[in-house]
């Protein structure tokens, strides 16, 4: 059996929007309203009330990380303004994770943005460096012993939606014809 070093992470990942429930400024929100085949995600698992039993059965479980994001778009959910009660949320997750031994892995963008920066052009708008670093530099003030910062989740798949926008904005037509990659487009075979 192979050795793992001391202090080597066994953790679990999530994402704010997939768990959270009720990201209602976010862009992906608005999506699973109009976009065919994306999932209302809804109440999700409510882990943004739940993140504290949720983390527990990660430390009962043996595990030593948990890896989770912080939402923009409840921190940031008008341009400019932020929101003290939702990063004190999030300083209360990393408190939480660091009282029951679990090292925080904290991701600052888990592919979903504000409404608001979305509608100024995305990462493809003019400001999108501007209002990102604005952000970051407010998220950043919670951190305080989180030894495990990640900018983005798969920057490579931030790159491809990036230019599936830019696609879909040079051939608007096309959109009525998408689908999510993440839904079945075909029915499944049905066993005898």
């Amino acid at each position: 059996m192979n050795n793992f070093p001391p202090g080597f992470l066994w953790g679990a990942s999530t994402a704010p929007h997939q768990i959270e429930g009720n990201n209602i400024n976010s862009d992906w929100w608005i999506q699973e309203q109009t976009v065919p085949g994306m999932e209302p995600s809804g109440d999700a698992i409510d882990s943004y009330h739940r993140y504290a039993e949720d983390m527990k059965l990660l430390a009962d479980a043996g595990l030593n990380s948990y890896r989770f994001g912080i939402e923009w778009a409840r921190i940031e959910p008008l341009p400019g303004r932020f929101s003290r009660a939702e990063l004190a949320h999030y300083r209360r997750m990393i408190d939480t994770a660091l009282g029951l031994g679990l090292t925080p892995v904290v991701t600052l963008n888990h592919f979903t943005t504000p409404q608001w920066f979305a509608e100024e052009g995305g990462w493809l708008g003019e400001r999108a460096i501007e209002r990102f670093t604005s952000y970051v530099a407010e998220a950043t003030t919670i951190l305080d012993g989180v030894p495990w910062v990640i900018t983005f989740n798969e920057p490579n798949m931030l790159a491809m939606m990036a230019t599936m926008r830019r696609m879909m904005t040079a051939a608007p037509d096309a959109q009525q014809d998408w689908q999510s990659p993440t839904v079945d487009q075909d029915p499944r075979p049905q066993l005898p």
